[in-house]
């Protein structure tokens, strides 16, 4: 697990990653809820994005090792494309993991009305797992790190709005809102909307299954890129 340990040791040792890490997602829980939507405090919304801006950050960290060519090295040890994308996602996903955790269960201990936290950090959870396996898809079509996520950070924008993340999705047109269906965001929304209002489980079941099928086969394409 040597490369697992070094990955989280570049994560936190960059200052810029310790704010997304820390700073952020502690503000999160202190957000209050809005007048009439969102239906969660506020915090809860803007954490799905930042969740996003998280994803792109960590998995940049993958394309500037190949820019330098420290994969390549690696696998002089010897090290597989499996073993190298494997332990590096198993450290991002416990970074996020941990994230999920401190928004949703620190936002209990400051009184926050959650309605169903434990069904709220699944949700989380599993939106992790699409936001990074979609960065890391993202990332396997470029060779440099600022043009990638430049780029990343106006889709992010698109899919955010069209979403439902921050404008209502019934507000929309009917051809957007057709459209809004293909976005992880929009399942998030509907997701968040669910652990307020839903009461039928098997919706919930249907949303985090649809989340981990943008994760399944983003990690596909993503990981078709090898480190040779």
């Amino acid at each position: 697990m040597t490369i697992f340990r070094f990955a989280l040791k570049r994560v936190f040792g960059n200052t810029t990653n310790l704010i997304f890490l820390t700073i952020f997602p502690i503000a999160c829980i202190f957000l209050p809820k809005g007048e009439g939507w969102p239906f969660l405090p506020y915090g809860y919304q803007y954490f799905g994005i930042l969740i996003l801006f998280i994803g792109i950050r960590l998995a940049t960290i993958i394309l500037e090792d190949r820019g330098k060519g420290v994969v390549k090295r690696l696998a002089v040890a010897p090290v597989s494309h499996f073993q190298y994308l494997s332990q590096n996602l198993l450290a991002y996903s416990v970074i996020l993991i941990l994230q999920c955790a401190i928004v949703v269960y620190g936002g209990i201990l400051f009184g926050q009305e959650l309605y169903q936290p434990s069904r709220l950090f699944l949700l989380f959870v599993s939106f992790c797992f699409a936001s990074l396996a979609i960065a890391l898809a993202w990332i396997s079509f470029y060779r440099r790190k600022d043009t990638s996520f430049l780029l990343y950070m106006s889709l992010i924008f698109l899919i955010v709005v069209l979403g439902g993340l921050i404008i209502p999705i019934e507000i929309f047109p009917d051809l957007l809102k057709r459209i809004a269906v293909i976005f992880p965001t929009y399942w998030l929304a509907e997701g968040l909307n669910w652990i307020v209002f839903g009461e039928n489980i098997l919706d919930f079941l249907l949303i985090n299954s649809v989340l981990w099928l943008y994760t399944i086969v983003c990690i596909i394409i993503g990981s078709t890129r090898k480190i040779y």
